[in-house]
């Protein structure tokens, strides 16, 4: 547009809402300005409306104020908002005078205050600044004077802080930071100053890190404050004041040593004014520096750069500080980092979880809730669990179950009852009284999965169970279950009850209420948990044969030992398969008593679990059960003589006699024993098996020697061979020459012990 076209611009203002500020005695006015340029004409030519904001800052306002009078200062004073508005104004006065004084001074518990929320506590980023001790003026910063703060940069220190503090005021306003931007020149030289000066001044540093701080706040300008290395030279920054730190408290120390002598005591205590005063000086400019680098981690990359500079070093550093604000910031940047692998790392190496510890509990809320949601990140490591347990956390914890925050609590607790080593040291706590409390404040309502999971962890410790079960604790847990149905709360007590001892006798009196469960249809899992349960109750006062007539459960076991094999194939690990498995368990637990044995085998059981056998083969689990049952039954006559006689369970056992799986092995060797004791055929097939096996190296170079000199066997065809008592008991190690066959052999053997005898295995060499 040429310039004799236009005849003048024109500016509008209108007012929008007036708030109060979130942390300061201060208004917030939102207005709208609408620019316009007016042709010869009088009409528009172009058009621009921008939104923006004025912080009325109301210092002289207290408790004495006459709330009336200020107000209409305010409103005649501010020529943006109109007279209209001034009970509104007055309204929000009053409620600024009635406020609660936040009990943070600088921006960043303005910042932090929406990192942690009641429940579900959610990190969010600062969009609005305060100003911090020391960067107050007498001047009223102008963004068409920026060109004289500029030259102020080139001048002498006080000048350097003079200009660079009115920047600041001009960046703290979100609307400048466009305009500030596209000025290269003041960024450049803001950069130049702190990469020069900042070992100078501690406030002049702080005043230029907090003006980079005011883009970092939003995403578009990261771009820019890479450019300038700031975060860089943020971390050097830090990373020397640590250190000067430390050359502080070991010059306190030196000096404290002998507080009896009055000149080092008076010097010991102007010494510590003036650390201090330097202290809070250092604790802003950290701060600013960290809330920066903290914005700029956004980026993983960026993060990335940081954590190969040790920034988690320089974190867990910083967590010895007694600032408040400053471990707030602090921890919610280690927090961020946590969800790394390589930082979790790093963080279990610098002993991170010892310091926080010191902070749990605290007073301050926010300090509290984003240490413990640290401490729930680090707790998915195992070590680090450990060390929680070590440093005395868990007291600590379980003291803050009946707070607010007990949520993120009950999580790390959880997490640590886990570990089976560590379930113990609950019962050295009061957690377990404060969880079965909780369970039953629920009514009839379904439990908080944290809750009932913690509970069913802690309940597969011995001596956490007797406490559960102190009283009538039992009794309430097994009323509240069968009444609701709940799967969670049954598998709490199958967990209960698989302790040895007198816990189990306690379930004597609700074998008939679960047997009452299975036969009834109705949620497959909370059956699973019944069955669960009454197969871990191996009493011998327990009359399982009447409670087998009684409930009528033997058809219901052998029915339910029939696998649906087209939807085991579609579904693995389904509940159908669990459901068998615990019909199997419970077999394996009825078959102690010889007349359920009887009982079970007559009903055709064995021959449907051979079958079963058959079906899940590559199922340890399965194998292992099966066979165990067998293992319960051949101990008494009746039911051995079925299995023996009437099955081809020995065959079954004889191929899994050398399972990959030990348990299987150790359970199949155990009843091949005892088969073989009483049956003398399938006792010389398993004997001839067990060496076949043993020796199965040396079997296939005779076998190979025959077929090269069409020679018999060894032993020729003596099918007693095998019996000869110079093959099985030759002394340890023992060399016999033998001439076998025109062949000389060397025999070398080795002991194995097999049935109570010592069986002695050769091993052959050919000279």
């Amino acid at each position: 547009m040429q310039p004799d076209e236009s005849q003048y611009l024109q500016r509008k203002c209108r007012t929008g809402d007036i708030d109060v500020h979130p942390t300061e005695k201060a208004l917030v006015v939102y207005y709208e300005v609408e620019a316009s340029i007016l042709g010869e004409a009088g009409n528009a030519r172009h058009e621009e409306k921008k939104e923006c904001q004025k912080i009325i800052r109301l210092r002289s306002l207290n408790a004495s104020t006459d709330v009336s009078a200020l107000a209409r200062k305010v409103v005649e004073e501010c020529k943006i908002i109109h007279p209209s508005k001034l009970v509104e104004v007055e309204h929000l006065l009053l409620y600024l005078q009635n406020r609660k004084k936040p009990s943070s001074k600088s921006f960043v518990v303005s910042c932090c205050m929406s990192l942690v929320e009641k429940k579900e506590k959610k990190p969010s980023k600062p969009r609005e600044l305060l100003p911090f001790e020391g960067m107050e003026i007498d001047e009223e910063a102008n963004i068409n004077k920026i060109d004289d703060y500029i030259e102020l940069l080139y001048e002498s220190m006080p000048e350097k802080f003079r200009g660079s503090t009115l920047i600041l005021h001009l960046a703290c306003n979100p609307d400048n930071l466009e305009e500030l931007l596209h000025n290269e020149a003041v960024l450049g030289a803001l950069a130049r100053v702190l990469r020069e000066d900042w070992k100078h001044s501690v406030e002049l540093a702080t005043t230029i890190i907090y003006v980079f701080f005011c883009f970092s706040s939003f995403s578009q300008f990261h771009g820019l404050i890479t450019h300038y290395k700031i975060g860089v030279l943020c971390m050097n920054i830090i990373e020397h004041e640590l250190k000067k730190y430390d050359l502080w408290q070991d010059e306190l120390e030196k000096k404290s040593k002998d507080p009896e002598n009055q000149s080092l005591r008076k010097e010991y205590e102007k010494t510590l004014k003036k650390y201090q005063s330097l202290l809070v000086k250092q604790e802003q400019l950290l701060r600013v520096a960290f809330y920066l680098l903290l914005n700029l981690s956004e980026d993983t990359r960026t993060e990335l750069k940081m954590r190969n500079k040790n920034i988690v070093h320089l974190l867990v550093k910083s967590l010895e500080r007694d600032n408040e604000e400053l471990l707030v910031l602090v921890v919610s940047f280690l927090k961020k980092l946590s969800i790394f692998l390589e930082n979790k790392n790093d963080m279990a190496e610098m002993d991170t979880v010892e310091k926080l510890a010191c902070l749990v509990p605290c007073e301050q809320e926010d300090l509290m809730n984003v240490t413990l949601r640290l401490l729930l990140n680090l707790s998915f490591d195992t070590g680090l669990r450990t060390k929680m347990v070590h440093v005395g956390l868990l007291p600590k914890l379980t003291a803050l179950l009946g707070n607010s925050s007990n949520h993120v609590a009950m999580r790390i607790l959880y997490h640590i009852s886990v570990d089976d080593k560590s379930k113990s040291m609950f019962a050295y706590t009061d957690c377990i009284p404060q969880l079965i409390q909780m369970l039953f404040e629920h009514g009839e309502e379904r439990m908080d999965t944290e809750l009932i999971s913690f509970c069913i962890n802690l309940a597969a410790n011995k001596t956490n169970a007797q406490i559960i079960c102190e009283g009538n604790g039992l009794k309430m847990l097994m009323k509240r279950a069968l009444k609701l149905k709940d799967p969670l709360l049954m598998k709490m007590i199958r967990n209960i009850s698989q302790h040895d001892g007198p816990l189990k006798q306690l379930f004597i009196e609700y074998v008939g209420d679960l047997a009452a469960q299975i036969k009834q249809e109705g949620d497959e899992e909370f059956v699973i948990e019944c069955l669960g349960t009454m197969a871990n109750l191996t009493i011998p006062d327990l009359d399982w044969e009447l409670l087998l007539k009684e409930y009528n459960l033997v058809p219901y076991l052998k029915d339910h030992l029939k696998p649906d094999l087209t939807f085991n194939l579609c579904v693995s690990g389904s509940a159908e398969d669990d459901l068998i498995l615990e019909v199997v368990i419970m077999i394996g637990t009825v078959s102690m008593d010889d007349s359920c044995a009887v009982m079970l085998a007559k009903s055709g059981i064995i021959p449907a679990l051979i079958e079963l056998l058959n079906a899940q083969q590559e199922d340890d689990e399965f194998v292992c059960q099966i066979i165990y049952v067998f293992y319960q039954m051949v101990f008494h006559q009746a039911t051995r003589d079925v299995i023996i006689k009437d099955t081809q369970a020995p065959a079954y056992l004889i191929d899994l006699m050398h399972d990959k799986n030990v348990e299987i092995r150790q359970v199949c060797d155990n009843t091949l024993d005892i088969i073989a004791e009483y049956d003398e055929e399938w006792g010389k097939k398993i004997q001839s098996e067990k060496f076949r096996w043993h020796n199965s190296q040396w079997l296939e170079m005779v076998e190979s020697r025959q077929m090269e000199d069409a020679e018999p066997y060894l032993y020729g065809d003596d099918p007693d061979a095998l019996e000869q008592p110079d093959l099985f008991y030759m002394s340890y190690y023992k060399i016999n020459y033998g001439l076998l066959k025109s062949k000389l052999f060397i025999i070398l053997t080795k002991t194995y012990n097999w049935k109570g005898l010592s069986l002695r295995i050769p091993y052959w060499w050919l000279f």
